[in-house]
């Protein structure tokens, strides 16, 4: 499972535009000009974190490293966002940072579970609520964010008039009706709207005549759900509260997500991402001919019955290069449709899919008539500077079955430090050239599926040894050329019989699958 996530982060990050997974994970960022003066967010560290948090009632922390390029990005709108939100009263909202990549600092780091920058965190109460922060990375949007965060967890409707507008205005409004504010299922439900308040606009009323109509009448208690998207409204069943976040989470997702980079379907992203179930991603022109029947024929496929375990995603394939680029898909290949499998993370592909294919193709995926597909770049045509470039297509070859010692480097292109480690690679594999037992290679960990049986790949870099007779081995030591040259040498067997157990392990992945 953690490896499956860690290739969705991956696809999450190259979407969004931030990264947010293990070390060494930078990415570069444009440089930042006109940085204006963060001198209303509050600088902690471990000497007067646990203070500021326990004296406060709502405090924002992002946690960063000074080398990431997208905290580099973030710290302009986030010191435009403090200096704004200075002036707010009940609560006084507080905008805070903590260097975790500083050594006094890394063990508070870890105690609030990060793993990844940046990370920021909404601590309410004296630090008796704790939660993440999922909203806009933009000055004016933090702001508005907060401000909600920080205001009553659901407002009481004061007319039929106002709480039509705010459906209107809001993609997602949650109405509750009750008899009083003691009752029981209100306060339940007003706890509800306290943990989800940063997904949903939370409201009740003691007065069902201000309830917007449907068509369906209400009577207390009772919670509806209003939505901009597919049938308009739900109601629930179960107003227990983890029956209603059930169902929130549940009917607050469009039956299709559309993947793009509108703020306002940030929440529906992260939950489709987040959520369980096998996920089924189209990928078209939007704005071609021909798309609607795409569009009509995919919406019909998520209604289907044999669809209730799957959750749908379409994008505009020219505006979403990089999420072609991580499933392997050319422009002109498209439209594309592909499924992720839930508890492996394989995929299955379909190119150049006619509308009328889309429902027979799935149901054949579901079947296990469909063979999973492994992105591999192509092999190069030459090969010869001193670090070998590794693809999948040639892992066997070059890595698994070659009889060698391969020191292979798992990287991805925007890497910051794989970038810094490249010219230390090539110089130790300078020195091992006349050695042809040892091998100096590189992985393109974005563009060429990694064997998840055979190896473990978080972040970037990640290296392994991998032995002339089989073994695999990690390597987590300082990345001096001289400490990789003692690795290698230390572990390194000079056996060619390498182990057919790690072959057919590759072999099985490449040619086989799991159910969905």
């Amino acid at each position: 499972m953690e490896k499956m996530m860690f290739a969705v982060v991956l696809f999450v990050a190259l979407l969004m535009g931030h990264v947010h997974m293990g070390v060494s994970s930078e990415a570069e960022a444009p440089p930042v000009v006109d940085v204006p003066s963060d001198v209303d967010v509050v600088v902690l560290d471990a000497s007067n974190f646990t203070q500021t948090i326990e004296e406060n009632a709502f405090v924002l922390v992002e946690f960063y490293a000074p080398w990431c390029g997208h905290c580099k990005r973030l710290a302009p709108e986030y010191a435009k966002a403090a200096t704004e939100l200075k002036s707010h009263d009940h609560p006084k909202i507080i905008l805070a940072k903590v260097d975790a990549n500083d050594e006094q600092n890394k063990e508070l780091a870890s105690l609030h579970g990060v793993q990844g920058f940046p990370t920021l965190k909404v601590f309410r109460d004296g630090g008796e609520s704790v939660r993440h922060y999922n909203g806009p990375r933009d000055a004016q949007g933090i702001v508005a964010y907060l401000k909600q965060m920080a205001g009553p967890p659901s407002h009481l409707l004061s007319s039929l008039e106002e709480a039509e507008i705010i459906v209107k205005e809001n993609p997602l409004t949650v109405v509750g009706v009750f008899n009083d504010l003691e009752n029981t299922e209100c306060q339940e439900f007003l706890s509800v709207a306290d943990e989800l308040r940063s997904e949903y606009n939370f409201t009740h009323t003691f007065d069902t005549s201000y309830v917007p109509k449907t068509g369906v009448d209400l009577s207390a208690p009772a919670v509806r759900l209003y939505k901009n998207f597919d049938e308009g409204f739900n109601d629930a069943s179960d107003l227990s509260p983890d029956g209603l976040k059930s169902f929130l989470d549940a009917k607050g997702v469009p039956l299709v997500v559309e993947m793009n980079k509108d703020p306002a379907n940030h929440a529906a992203l992260v939950k489709f991402f987040n959520g369980v179930g096998t996920k089924v991603f189209l990928f078209l022109d939007l704005k071609g001919e021909g798309a609607d029947e795409y569009r009509t024929a995919y919406h019909n496929l998520a209604k289907a019955p044999h669809s209730k375990v799957l959750k749908f995603l379409i994008a505009d394939a020219a505006e979403n290069e990089n999420a072609l680029k991580f499933f392997g898909i050319k422009e002109d290949k498209v439209p594309a449709i592909v499924v992720q499998g839930e508890s492996n993370g394989e995929q299955y592909l379909a190119l150049d899919i006619k509308v009328s294919e889309l429902d027979h193709w799935l149901q054949d995926c579901l079947d296990g008539k469909v063979e999973a597909h492994v992105k591999s770049d192509e092999i190069p045509e030459t090969n010869d500077e001193p670090v070998k470039v590794v693809v999948r297509k040639s892992l066997n070859d070059m890595v698994l079955e070659s009889g060698k010692n391969v020191l292979l480097e798992f990287y991805a292109p925007w890497c910051g430090h794989c970038k810094k480690l490249a010219p230390t690679l090539e110089e130790l594999a300078i020195d091992f050239k006349d050695d042809d037992k040892v091998v100096i290679a590189k992985f393109d960990g974005t563009t060429n599926d990694v064997p998840r049986k055979i190896f473990e790949v978080k972040g970037f870099p990640t290296l392994y040894l991998h032995t002339a007779n089989g073994e695999n081995i990690p390597y987590k030591g300082d990345r001096s050329k001289a400490d990789l040259a003692e690795f290698v040498n230390k572990h390194r067997s000079d056996r060619s019989d390498a182990s057919p157990e790690l072959s057919a392990v590759a072999s099985s992945e490449e040619t086989t699958r799991d159910e969905l």
